[in-house]
């Protein structure tokens, strides 16, 4: 788990080197093992390193092939690279590291972009060919590890992070108005290749891209989501079983595939604990487990400590829980703030940048329960979704999942803001698509291969990163989601959704652990908005800055500002937060 970026200049001019090394600074949280600079030509590479796979020096980036010349810049982890690098040893390639960096380097030489389809992981790298002076970006198929790009005049540059890139300089700043209507319709959630700023795009899952120093592009993709049923028929019991069988398998491979110890996140809720419980099954001992909470509200309480101590306690954890007080939160907001890549609304964003710092003192690596809501159809949305009757796919989905209807947007934002609703459009098309048999299948798809990527998954990484912690998620192994999404949504949603799980977890996990409300990781002070927190938003919305900006209607935030605990989005969302939380990113990352 690293930090990548670099430059690539389309004017024959030498490498930008002075650009790299300030996005290699700004990716240093990313990783504070090594720090590398290249430089060919042209091109400008950096890395961060956050050492995990083969500690040693041999497997420091950028790594560069000496007979071919080929460049390689690589952030994630590749759980199939003992495999792999059989494989390739048997047609002849010999080795100098012990790392999976290699593995992708070997395999680019032998096979090209075609080794995309035999990499099983998560992965974002460039690599560089000198014959053909040729900048490959690649991404993992459901996008868990971040690269962004911007293309400004005469020069391409990339990293993990949206930040880095405007580290590096000459970045158009303006805001994007199609990416702030999905920002404020799907709580927070940009799709690739948009970001909400104009001049920054992003590579979407499953994809590559390719620029010459010409400045030719193509881009492609490798892989897609099947939500289909198989030619022959299984029993709910079959798919049960199989379930059960690429979930232990999942887990036990990000357990295996590392040479530092491998904690867990353990939120309390079902997915959680069933990862320990796994972990436990496959005979780890001296298992190390967290936890978060804070202040309770009137409204709900903000921690979950009474589940995450009987999963502890069952399986003999080492466990630390870490109570966060609410003056705390306030005054480490603007930190989180300025590790997110991207705007996040949800209010775990916080949480998860606080946990994370205090489990990187005692551990690298991670594992979390991210993606298990999505691909078992756990949210209480979903279930409500299916039992429409009436209406379009669209019109289905939409009453139970934007944060705002159309007009309601147009109420919210100045005139030079508003666009067509084009949410409603992207989402119809893309619930359209072929591939998926009924609705729902088509449902679980686009929140699996698009929502999901650009809400928890990125803020998994960002969180956890900006501390060098790596959290890898079993619950979007590719083999495993690819089976689930043939599962029946029948089968999926029985039981208030995540059947397949609460059966693999009856008599593994306490009871009432399995048979309880579903959680969410909370932190009421951002959900119920009031006292100082209140007034830190309506600082914020009545800034300088903000009133310049002229992005938000006053009437629509001072409407907001007068009750703001009666305005939350169908998901539970707070729109003051959302405004005030965009609206903050905007001023924490100096965009005028």
């Amino acid at each position: 788990m690293c930090g990548i970026c670099g430059d690539l200049r389309l004017d024959g001019a030498p490498a930008n080197l002075a650009a790299v090394e300030r996005m290699n600074a700004a990716l240093a949280r990313r990783g504070p093992d090594h720090a590398g600079a290249w430089a060919d030509g042209p091109l400008g590479m950096g890395h961060r390193r956050l050492a995990v796979i083969d500690l040693s020096h041999h497997a420091n980036q950028p790594m560069l092939d000496r007979q071919t010349g080929l460049a390689l810049v690589f952030n994630g982890t590749i759980y199939n690279h003992p495999e792999l690098r059989a494989e390739l040893q048997g047609l002849g390639h010999r080795f100098v590291s012990d790392g999976d960096t290699e593995v992708i380097l070997r395999a680019w030489i032998q096979w090209g972009r075609d080794c995309l389809e035999r990499l099983d992981g998560m992965f974002a790298f460039a690599v560089w060919d000198p014959r053909a002076r040729t900048l490959t970006l690649a991404r993992d198929r459901l996008g868990i590890k971040p690269l962004y790009w911007a293309r400004a005049g005469d020069h391409f540059a990339f990293a993990s992070s949206l930040p880095a890139l405007l580290a590096g300089g000459g970045v158009d700043t303006r805001l994007d108005p199609v990416a702030l209507h999905h920002q404020f319709t799907l709580h927070g959630v940009v799709p690739s290749p948009r970001t909400v700023l104009r001049g920054v795009r992003k590579l979407a899952p499953g994809h590559w891209l390719a620029l010459d120093v010409e400045g030719r592009t193509e881009e492609g993709g490798y892989w897609s989501l099947e939500a289909t049923r198989p030619p022959e028929p299984l029993r709910e019991g079959d798919w049960l079983a199989a379930i059960h069988a690429a979930l232990r398998a999942a887990v036990e491979r990000r357990l295996r595939i590392a040479d530092v110890p491998v904690g867990v996140l353990l939120s309390g809720g079902l997915d959680s604990s069933l990862l320990v419980g796994l972990l436990a099954e496959a005979g780890v001992e001296d298992l190390r487990t967290f936890s978060v909470g804070f202040e309770d509200s009137p409204e709900e309480a903000g921690s979950e400590f009474e589940y995450s101590d009987l999963v502890a306690a069952r399986f003999h954890t080492r466990h630390r829980r870490f109570l966060v007080p609410n003056d705390q939160v306030l005054a480490r907001l603007p930190e989180a703030v300025d590790a997110m890549a991207e705007p996040m609304f949800a209010q775990d964003a916080v949480a998860f940048y606080l946990l994370a710092e205090r489990v990187s003192r005692e551990i690298k690596v991670v594992q979390s329960g991210q993606g298990a809501d999505e691909v078992f159809g756990g949210y209480f949305w979903y279930p409500r979704m299916a039992a429409e009757t009436t209406g379009t796919p669209l019109e289905r989905f939409r009453r139970h999942y934007f944060d705002r209807d159309h007009g309601e947007y147009l109420r919210m934002v100045g005139r030079e803001f508003q666009v067509p609703d084009v949410t409603s459009e992207f989402i119809e098309r893309k619930l359209a698509e072929p591939g998926a048999d009924t609705f729902m299948d088509a449902v679980l798809r686009l929140d699996v291969t698009t929502l999901i990527v650009d809400d928890p998954v990125k803020r998994v990484d960002n969180m956890t990163m900006a501390w060098g912690l790596e959290a890898r998620v079993p619950f979007l192994d590719r083999q495993l989601v690819e089976l689930a999404a043939r599962c029946p949504p029948e089968i999926k949603l029985q039981a208030g959704g995540k059947y397949p799980l609460k059966v693999m977890a009856r008599g593994l996990l306490p009871d009432a652990v399995i048979d309880r409300p579903k959680g969410y990781f909370p932190m009421p002070a951002l959900k119920y908005v009031r006292g100082d927190f209140l007034e830190f938003m309506r600082g914020i919305l009545d800034s300088r800055a903000c009133r310049e900006r002229g992005l938000y209607r006053r009437e629509y935030v001072d409407s907001l500002l007068a009750a703001p605990d009666m305005h939350h989005t169908r998901i539970q969302g707070n729109k003051l937060w959302h405004l005030a939380l965009l609206e903050f990113w905007l001023q924490r990352h100096g965009i005028a």
